[in-house]
């Protein structure tokens, strides 16, 4: 059983769509409280504020300022302000100023001023002064530049490790044999 409420009343059905045969729930409105929690491979698009529980591998695309608690293999497409307790394996794509608590192995993609309590191999691209709590090892690390885009290391191996941007450099036939010392020849 599932439950949908708003201001502690069940939210009326003609308020939001549910599609039995793909699990989607869609609504525009807000701050409803949504449990799940028996329910997994569930899709979700509703407005802000809202508050979901769930099971495992369900996809939110959601206004600011929800607050979400569910198992693993989620992926998440919210706005600022979100509160996660999720399990491992989990995708963010986010605004600014969340909080996240998840197990190992997430991909997270953020503005600033985010804190991620997680477990290890998890990767990281965010905006300016957010913190990245370790609990595998209890390391603190805090990013402080403006763009960062990191992958923590493996179970027991402190620290992480920078990704870089690859640049593609586009070169002339001319300038490919300057650098090689040698002429080429192109063949189509």
């Amino acid at each position: 059983m599932f439950s949908i409420t708003k201001n502690g009343e069940p939210l009326n059905k003609s308020l939001y769509t549910r599609d039995v045969q793909t699990k989607t729930l869609y609504t525009n409105e807000i701050w409803l409280v949504l449990d799940f929690s028996n329910y997994d491979y569930c899709t979700f698009d509703t407005g802000s504020g809202c508050a979901f529980k769930t099971g495992s591998e369900c996809t939110f695309k959601t206004g600011s300022d929800c607050t979400f608690d569910t198992w693993s293999g989620c992926t998440f497409d919210t706005g600022y302000g979100c509160t996660f307790k999720t399990g491992s394996e989990c995708t963010f794509k986010t605004g600014y100023d969340c909080t996240f608590k998840t197990g190992s192995d997430c991909t997270f993609k953020t503005g600033y001023d985010c804190t991620f309590d997680t477990g290890y191999d998890c990767t990281f691209k965010t905006g300016s002064d957010c913190v990245v709590v370790r609990r595998d090892i209890f390391e603190v690390i805090v990013l402080k530049e403006e763009k960062n885009h990191i992958k923590l290391n493996w179970y027991n191996i402190p620290w992480y490790t920078n990704i870089l941007e690859e640049e593609v450099e586009e070169l002339t036939v001319e300038e490919i044999c300057k650098r090689l010392g040698k002429n080429i020849k192109v063949v189509k």
